[in-house]
């Protein structure tokens, strides 16, 4: 980390500064550690101890984040200089970046307008920019463009088009306005519809269509299955194995006694998903018989031991790597891993033996973690339930198979679990809830319906359990002083906070702007609106008010689990965070020659920066799919009404969500109404100027179907009922011009820039695995 150096002209007041003061340097600074705004401040002996406890509570109140390793700068703050990307355009034209290791949550930054071209030759879609950020009167971010450092292989995905003796590609991307001109040459076996990999040609002019050559013919978009094909290639998903790697998982033999405890007489059992094929997980409780812990329970959860099977420096380690984790679309998985060990060896499948790591936890009567230990053991599976086989039994419509399993394992399970929900809800995590769709697909690769999930209580047993195993693997390897990769969750920025309590204020709910964000006082923000008319719409602000999740080897907590030491230890068939955990428990514990490494451990940062990277690809692939699926399936059904609600409000239109299916479409501003409409951000609003109108965010709506578009996932509505009235004049536009919004385009050219924070993000997915896998 570069260390902060303070101005030569400017001199902040000497002596222990306030909170405000040390808040505002670290904003001016960007970001600076205790050394530097000691020696800023001319802080010597109790003024620096003082300025450590300061700093501790500004931590711990959400004020302050970390940066790096020792580094301080306000939560959610945008270093003074970085590298970026180009990542989105709006339907302004408008371009917006991301810096390429934004942390914790890389916000986006609009690109100064007045700069684009004058210094960067005007940048696309792709391209790398040192830029200096610099916030706004109105509170916004600026990213001003210093120098031009690359561009992209600005590669497009599209569908050809042929018109008259043209043959043009179309972008499957929704926000993408620009086509590419194949040459007749090379375009003349194609066909209108097919699928393509094209690149722009450098020298391409910068009005009209660009000159593009083909690379590759993708598929079609008639496709049933084209959905996923289109989002593996837009968001790069590294696909299949190298013949290495193939090679080595087909050599794995299966497990044996030697070096492992044998848990096989543990009657454990997997639950999962009904479809699920790879079982990273299997679990077994029974009373404590230590009288020095009447009524509590020992909990076993058996992990498969990946780690025996792909070693550091392997081929198999090097594509997993690379993936980060596995991929999951409605209608196929892109594993990370070869299907001889992520369905089979180490899978662990009912009645066979499989390798495993497992944790052994003793819990007391009030549901207090009160010690654990790690094995690496040989089990087999007494059985494997789905969810919903599971909860039958416990509700007593048990069928064949877990009748036989009720007293002796699903009972035990289930009593350990409401032992384990007292310290549960004593620590009280983010109670937020998730409306999560499932969309099934037919043997022909069409969309049969979209359904809500059914949250079960068994869902939240396993992800107790598992949640409590990785809590265990984090304190072990602490204690054991072994580097990992942590799990970590920052507290809200004050941005954040502010944004949530100027909504809540709209809608006449009290929230002191000046309260530290704390997961008890969303719950009771939850808890308070649960059964009124804004409960659906609150949930889904307080979850936009929340930060991203994501791996670093620094620890700052997980805010949203209410946990000070968290790390991923539980699915290592299809996270690489958890292989990585997997093996620092085998190098803490003595446990084989087979754990971390030297030179895994010199690349621990790179590795948690490259697998937060490639889970944020898979969510944006497995978004993408779905909602091109979600259009397909309401393609038949253009020009019917449907209920919906405003999810989100831009200054460019609004987004709904259908109450039926879950599905997000735009319903474009131009379409509104005849008078002039401005973003209200703090009301989170579209409000007209003349009549003060309003469309505010969570208003229920009834609006018809105009347009769907599959190749993009694009939807289109028409609004059908009535704005909330208002006072005439009271707009106040967010940017303080008056302007007349342009319509948005077609559904297959819509899409809001993704910025965080109630009313400006993408509707975020409503579909799932279960299991708390994001966490």
């Amino acid at each position: 980390m570069a260390k902060f150096k303070p101005p030569k002209t400017v001199r902040p007041p000497q002596g222990l500064p306030d909170r405000d003061t040390l808040i505002a340097f670290l904003r001016d600074a960007g970001e600076a550690d205790k050394a530097d705004i000691a020696k800023a401040f001319g802080l010597k002996g109790s003024d620096r101890r003082a300025l450590r406890e300061m700093l501790k509570d500004l931590q711990a109140e959400g004020a302050l984040g970390k940066r790096g390793r020792k580094g301080f700068a306000e939560a959610g703050a945008l270093p003074p200089v970085g590298v970026a990307e180009v990542v989105e355009r709006d339907t302004d034209g408008d371009l917006f970046v991301r810096l390429t290791k934004g942390g914790d949550d890389a916000p986006l930054a609009r690109l100064a307008p007045d700069r684009q071209e004058a210094n960067a030759g005007a940048p696309g879609m792709g391209d790398k920019l040192l830029v200096r950020f610099e916030r706004l009167e109105n509170g916004e971010v600026e990213a001003r463009v210093i120098k031009r450092l690359g561009q992209s292989a600005h590669r497009v995905l599209g569908v050809v088009r042929k018109v008259r003796r043209e043959i043009r590609v179309e972008p499957v991307d929704r926000r993408s306005k620009d086509s590419l001109l194949l040459p007749e040459f090379e375009g003349r076996d194609l066909k209108d519809g097919d699928l393509v990999l094209a690149q722009v040609q450098p020298g391409s002019s910068r009005f009209g269509p660009k000159q593009g050559k083909l690379l590759e013919v993708v598929g079609r978009e008639d496709e049933p299955r084209a959905a996923s094909l289109i989002a593996i290639h837009t968001h790069g998903i590294p696909t299949g194995f190298t013949p290495a790697a193939e090679a080595e998982a087909e050599a794995a033999l299966p497990p044996t006694l030697s070096g492992r405890e044998d848990l096989r007489d543990l009657p454990l059992i997997t639950i999962d998903p009904v479809d699920a094929r790879d079982h990273d997980d299997a679990v077994f409780a029974h009373p404590d018989p230590d009288v020095r812990n009447v009524g509590g329970w020992i909990v076993w959860v058996a992990i498969a031991d990946v780690a025996a099977y792909v070693r550091t420096g392997s081929a198999l380690d090097g594509v997993a790597r690379d993936k980060g984790n596995s991929t999951y679309f409605p209608d196929r998985v892109e594993p990370m891993l070869p299907e001889r060990l992520s369905a089979g060896l180490c899978s662990l499948r009912e009645g066979e033996n499989r390798a495993c790591l497992a944790v052994r936890m003793v819990f007391d009567a009030d549901g207090r973690k009160r010690s654990h230990r790690f094995v690496r053991g040989l089990m087999r599976s007494a059985a494997k339930l789905s969810y919903e086989q599971a909860q039958a039994a416990i509700d007593g419509l048990a069928d064949d198979k877990a009748g036989t399993l009720l007293e002796g394992v699903l009972k035990p399970l289930w009593a350990a679990y409401h032992v384990m929900l007292k310290g549960r809800l004593a620590r009280s995590p983010l109670a937020i809830e998730s409306d999560e769709r499932r969309i099934r697909i037919g043997e022909d690769g069409n969309v049969v319906s979209i359904e809500r999930r059914r949250s079960l209580e068994a869902h939240r047993l396993i992800e107790e359990m598992m949640i409590q195993a990785n809590v265990s693997a984090a304190e072990t390897l602490e204690t054991r002083r072994t580097p990992l990769i942590y799990r970590v969750h920052d507290t809200p920025s004050q941005e954040k906070v502010q944004s949530l309590a100027e909504f809540l204020d709209s809608l006449g709910l009290p929230w002191n702007k000046g309260e530290a964000p704390r997961t008890d006082r969303f719950n009771r923000l939850l808890d308070e609106t649960r059964e009124g008319p804004h409960a659906e719409i609150v949930n889904e602000v307080v979850l936009r008010t929340q930060m991203q999740a994501h791996y670093s080897p620094d620890n700052i907590g997980h805010f949203g689990l209410n946990l000070a030491k968290y790390a991923h230890f539980t699915s290592p068939i299809r996270r690489y965070a958890d292989l990585i955990v997997h093996r620092a428990l085998v190098r803490a514990l003595g446990l084989g020659e087979d754990g971390l490494t030297d030179g895994d451990i010199s690349q621990l940062r790179d590795t948690a920066e490259r697998i937060t990277y490639a889970e944020r690809r898979s969510m944006a692939a497995e978004r993408d799919a779905t909602d091109r699926y979600v259009a397909a399936f309401l393609s038949d059904r253009v020009g019917a009404v449907f209920a919906g609600r405003i999810t989100g409000v831009t200054r460019f239109g609004l987004f709904i969500r259908l109450e039926e299916t879950g599905a997000d479409g735009l319903i474009p501003v131009s379409t509104l109404g005849e008078e002039y409409f401005v973003h209200d951000e703090r009301l989170h609003s579209l409000v007209g100027e003349r009549t003060g109108a309003r469309w505010p965010l969570g208003l229920r709506v009834e609006v018809r179907l105009r347009e769907a578009t599959p190749v993009t996932g694009g939807l289109l509505f028409e609004m059908l009922s009535e704005p909330v009235k208002g006072v005439p004049g009271a707009a106040r536009p967010s940017l303080g011009v008056r302007r007349r919004f342009k319509d948005a385009g077609p559904a297959s050219r819509g899409g809001p820039p993704r910025k965080g924070g109630p009313g400006m993000a993408r509707p975020p997915a409503k579909t799932g695995k279960g299991k708390g896998k994001k966490r």
